[in-house]
């Protein structure tokens, strides 16, 4: 059995909710709407299509209407989910356990995989484990040559990079998923993908755009402390913050 465990969760924010989380290594990502995010005494704005990545504890709060992220973590198999706060509707998309070594240097990626109609992914393994999250169109997933899962937006699935994948995008739309990967840290910046039939790797039917791709220590976290209190929304003349957006497009 596994220590470790990746967490996937859907938080609903309304207008005013507030989300306090302890610490853990994590990855948030804005599907709508807009937030301010509190970490280290600092906050910073989060708009849809972004992504924010820390390990200490943080808030995370709304602007006007509301919002919906989705929130990646690496945890301690048995540890408790989030309570519930108010404002907040959050669930538990999927959660995995992950073979990590102690001895190991980590990093944590998060990336969006687009394909154009008919896309393909030719088999292929990957250098680490991760869950994926299906943002729009449909993705046929076949792992290890079983039957594929036909994926549709709003479901996950976990990839552990030892099986063989084959993914097969839908013919009448745009297909997207965003992944929450955890990497070997000598590989940050480069692709993580092995075909298995090495021609494949000229293929290249889809695009990347990688939001974070941060180093991460495997810790307990034992010392909580206290949660931040929620910030007030900064107004429009305030400078936004620097989260993760889309870097050059790069091999996943």
């Amino acid at each position: 059995m596994s220590d470790w465990v990746l967490r996937l969760t859907e938080d609903r924010l309304a207008g005013g909710g507030w989300l306090a989380l302890e610490p853990q290594n994590r990855v948030l990502y804005m599907l709508d709407g807009e937030t301010a995010v509190t970490h280290g005494g600092a906050a910073g704005r989060l708009g849809a299509g972004s992504a924010w990545h820390g390990a200490g504890q943080c808030s995370v709060t709304t602007y006007g209407r509301g919002a919906r992220l989705l929130r990646g973590e690496l945890v301690r198999a048995g540890a408790a989910v989030t309570p519930e706060w108010p404002g907040v509707a959050s669930r538990l998309v999927l959660e995995h356990p992950i073979a990590l070594d102690r001895r190991a240097a980590y990093l944590m990626r998060c990336d969006r995989v687009e394909f154009a109609p008919g896309g393909e992914a030719l088999p292929h393994r990957h250098k680490g484990g991760g869950i994926r999250y299906l943002l729009a169109g449909s993705l046929d997933v076949r792992i290890d040559g079983h039957p594929g899962g036909l994926m549709k937006p709003g479901e996950a699935w976990f990839e552990s990079g030892v099986e063989p994948v084959h993914a097969i995008a839908s013919k009448d739309e745009p297909t997207s998923f965003i992944r929450f990967s955890i990497l070997p840290r000598e590989i940050r910046g480069q692709s993580s993908i092995v075909y298995v039939d090495p021609a494949h790797a000229s293929v290249k039917p889809r695009t990347y755009a990688v939001y974070v791709d941060e180093p991460i220590r495997l810790t307990e976290f034992t010392d909580m402390g206290g949660l931040e209190e929620p910030p007030k929304p900064p107004d429009a003349r305030d400078a936004p913050a620097k989260p993760g957006h889309p870097s050059t497009p790069r091999p996943p």
